[in-house]
């Protein structure tokens, strides 16, 4: 993820923090700066804060871990102002393993609550039914629990428990509840029902949001409603691309640069705007690709002023590749895994024979329900598709 930065690594995944986090930070630390509160207030509020975010990161470990006991590779872990992101490569197969993938999370923070929990009762010599009643004097509602720091930290690890199984994307329990529908349904109608129902709540939290006048609400509610939204696109776009092979996808008209070249004459063919990502061969003739030359990478290295820098210094070398007889359906989540707009496609011998955009695999999802939109779109799909 851009804008953040690597802090830790835990079982071997990166521990990121994005630079928004840095930002809530500051926004409680902001009353001290103005006056309004002494250093030990701020102090406190700080160190609650940073707490909650360790739960957090325990939480995403939990998905994380328990994804990797069905061969789930998680690439990282990032902090944001609303919580963590653990990017799996991909979702698991099975429904039962989706189920405990998501619940794997919520139930780490179940673990933390009840540790703090049996931490309160040996600090005020008490009962869990005690702490837990909140109608009664001394309960957790009490002056004496509610400012404390422990208790605090406990009513924020149930926090997390009660909003991440709220049936909606992409909190676990929107995962939860698609993957008990896959059990009846197929994957993408499963998919389309839990992202309705997520979207729904999202506009119930954006009304309460302004009733409320809690902006934060209103800004969790578009988050959801956006996030919602996109897992049902991405999960239709996996299925339609299910039998169809590479090369009936991939682009053939486009042209390669030399490693030798200078990045000013990628600057030209970008300009004439036939393409947008370069494929870059060796800088004789007949020599295998090496990469990808990036439009951003392009662009970032034209801000430095490098127009005489060899393009073979620039291009990525870790974008993979793609033989034209794979299914689009694997190499469009490589694509995703990989974090490059494109994958070039190379025959066995390690010829270049096209590649394989972001942009042109969206452009083949339009054209694909166009066609079935279309009367005899079936056929024409499979001829358009599947061709040799």
């Amino acid at each position: 993820m851009r804008w953040s930065w690597q802090i830790a690594r835990v079982a071997g995944i990166p521990i990121r923090i994005h630079a928004t986090f840095l930002l809530l930070v500051l926004w409680i630390l902001l009353p001290y700066f103005a006056g309004r509160s002494d250093l030990g207030a701020a102090a406190y509020d700080t160190a609650l804060v940073l707490s909650v975010f360790v739960c957090i990161v325990l939480h995403e470990l939990g998905h994380a871990l328990t994804a990797r006991r069905y061969g789930i590779r998680t690439r990282d872990i990032t902090l944001l102002p609303i919580g963590g992101v653990a990017r799996l490569e991909r979702m698991p197969e099975r429904p039962r393993h989706e189920v405990l993938v998501a619940i794997a999370g919520p139930a780490v923070n179940v673990a933390i609550a009840a540790y703090l929990l049996l931490v309160m009762c040996l600090m005020w010599q008490t009962t869990p039914a005690r702490i837990l009643a909140l109608d009664l004097p001394g309960g957790f509602l009490a002056p004496e629990f509610r400012n404390a720091f422990v208790p605090r930290l406990f009513a924020f690890n149930l926090m997390i428990v009660l909003f991440n199984m709220i049936p909606a994307f992409p909190m676990d329990g929107g995962r939860v509840l698609r993957a008990l529908l896959a059990t009846r349904l197929d994957y993408v109608r499963a998919t389309q029902i839990a992202a309705g129902f997520g979207q729904g709540i999202a506009v119930l939290f954006a009304f309460v949001g302004l009733q409320a006048q809690a902006p934060f609400l209103f800004l969790i509610a578009l988050f959801v409603f956006l996030a919602a939204g996109q897992e049902s696109s991405m999960a239709q776009m996996r299925t339609a691309f299910a039998g169809v092979p590479v090369s009936g996808a991939m682009i053939t008209d486009f042209r390669t640069l030399r490693s030798d070249e200078p990045l000013e004459r990628a600057m030209k063919l970008l300009l004439d705007g036939h393409q947008q990502d370069f494929p870059v061969v060796g800088p004789q003739e007949g020599d295998p690709p090496i990469g990808i030359l990036t439009r951003r990478d392009l662009l970032a290295a034209l801000a430095r002023g490098a127009l005489d820098r060899p393009v073979g210094e620039i291009a990525r070398r870790d974008c993979g590749r793609a033989h034209p007889r794979e299914y689009l359906e694997d190499v469009f989540q490589r694509i995703e895994q990989s974090g490059c707009p494109a994958l070039l496609v190379v025959s066995e011998r390690g010829d270049l024979m096209g590649m394989v955009t972001l942009e042109n695999v969206g452009e083949l999802a339009l054209v694909q329900a166009a066609l079935e939109r279309s009367r005899g779109g079936g056929r024409a799909r499979g001829r358009a598709l599947r061709k040799p």
